[in-house]
């Protein structure tokens, strides 16, 4: 395993922002820049041998510095909604921004995802840190986020995320990396194989924000327990596709929890998590209008998220896993990306 960096360009303050290039002993390689802490290119071989990017992102820094996509950053303080933005802690009412209609959503106008991160090389992993202000985009205390990446010989991109606060704050982080395991500019993930640990999933209203309750999969559009091609279930699905948080059965390290399979390249990506749920979202706003690397279009339906995480909204469903950290208290959680092909 090997980590070498270079410049990769400046913000708009002049601030330098590097990428980072992970390699391991089977010829994988994972580039990550300090801007975002945003995984901005995979590449594996498929069955054949032949290396392609895995993973959808833009085609120089200025992209990621008007990211409204999301391609590959790392999503804080709080992945997905919070209805109307609010939330009440020990008696205290919070209003946050409110970016995606009446909610908030992904962290705000300007997430984790728009921040120029610390980044240091320490041995074989990537660590970058971000520290929130109290009050960034609305949030109590002072949040120091640390994210450590990771490529193994295994072919695993593994990331762990640790946190602190001075205040009760929400909290909920997650990589959200597009993929496509036909390559980047692969087209439709229609052919994909996937498949997802869950009996339950979290129904929404028509903001996307959860009703309240859980409910099985059986004989829905969301039973993907075993693997099937999403051609036959995605145009099914509420809004012309998945954008849907699952339940997971029994998280942790030991088994994946999700899997993806694309037959004719024979690459697959298993998601390991200790977190309670995935939300799986297969790019139904892109429009082929973002500036997409090599000269690249991404449409609709191009690329697949499994974002790993806490339930929506769990900061205001009591019967969900607690959404709140505490001073005193470490987040943390760890996810893996495991590749092959065969």
């Amino acid at each position: 395993m090997s980590i070498t960096q270079e410049d990769y360009g400046h913000t708009k303050d002049g601030r330098l922002v590097v990428e980072y290039t992970l390699k391991n002993e089977n010829g994988m390689v994972v580039k990550i820049i300090n801007f975002g802490a945003a995984v901005t290119s995979i590449l594996i071989p498929d069955k054949k041998g032949n290396v392609d990017d895995v993973v959808l992102g833009y085609k120089n820094f200025e992209g990621y510095e008007t990211d409204a996509f999301y391609l590959g950053i790392i999503v804080g303080r709080h992945a997905n909604r919070i209805a109307k933005g609010k939330f009440t802690i020990d008696g205290q009412d919070y209003q946050l921004e409110t970016n995606n209609g009446p909610n908030h959503n992904h962290g705000g106008f300007k997430g984790f995802g728009l921040m120029l991160w610390n980044a240091s090389v320490e041995g074989t992993s990537l660590k970058l840190t971000h520290i929130s202000p109290d009050g960034e985009q609305g949030y109590p205390g002072q949040l120091t986020t640390e994210v450590v990446y990771q490529l193994t010989n295994e072919n695993s991109l593994d990331i762990s995320f640790s946190a602190v606060t001075t205040k009760a704050t929400p909290i909920n982080l997650t990589n959200h990396s597009y993929f496509n395991l036909a390559g980047h500019s692969g087209g439709t993930i229609y052919q994909h194989k996937v498949s997802i640990d869950a009996d339950s999933y979290i129904p929404v209203d028509d903001t996307l924000i959860p009703l309240g309750q859980l409910e099985s999969v059986k004989d829905t559009v969301f039973d993907l327990r075993d693997p099937i091609p999403l051609i036959d279930r995605i145009h099914d699905a509420p809004g012309g596709g998945y954008d849907n948080s699952f339940c997971l059965n029994s998280p942790g390290m030991s088994h994946p929890s999700a899997k993806v399979y694309h037959p004719e390249t024979g690459r697959s990506l298993e998601l390991f998590t200790t977190q309670p749920g995935i939300h799986f979202y297969t790019a139904n706003f892109l429009d082929g209008t973002l500036a997409a690397k090599q000269g690249a279009s991404y449409m609709k339906h191009n690329g697949f998220c499994l974002e790993s995480g806490n339930y929506p909204d769990a900061i205001n469903q009591p019967s969900f896993p607690c959404a709140i950290l505490k001073p005193g208290e470490t987040y943390q959680h760890a996810t893996s990306f495991k590749f092959s092909w065969e």
